[in-house]
């Protein structure tokens, strides 16, 4: 009975490769929603920005945008980018509207 060890190991390494199984896709998936919706809010910044440089002055849009680069500057979660994204895509219509 000297290989009982074995079973409860071999045990071990079941459970931690199922755990890994499940969690590593996932982690994968939240990585790219992140990177995705940081991506969207960068794309919705440089469009305002192309409006501003395009249009007349705008205090409030100018605002607007400001608080969307803060809000990028500082980083954040995927809500964190859904908000900067939605400034700066409402100071793009602000410009557009002049």
């Amino acid at each position: 009975m000297t290989g009982w060890w074995i079973w409860p190991a071999g045990a071990a390494v079941l459970v931690v490769a199922g755990f890994a199984g499940v969690a590593v896709p996932r982690w994968r998936a939240a990585h790219l929603h992140r990177r995705t919706a940081w991506s969207r809010a960068r794309a919705a910044i440089k469009v305002a920005a192309v409006s501003r440089d395009a249009g007349l002055r705008d205090p409030q849009a100018e605002a607007l945008l400001h608080r969307a680069e803060l809000i990028v500057a500082g980083g954040g979660g995927e809500r964190a980018a859904g908000e900067a994204a939605d400034l700066a895509r409402e100071a793009d219509r602000r410009w557009r509207a002049r």
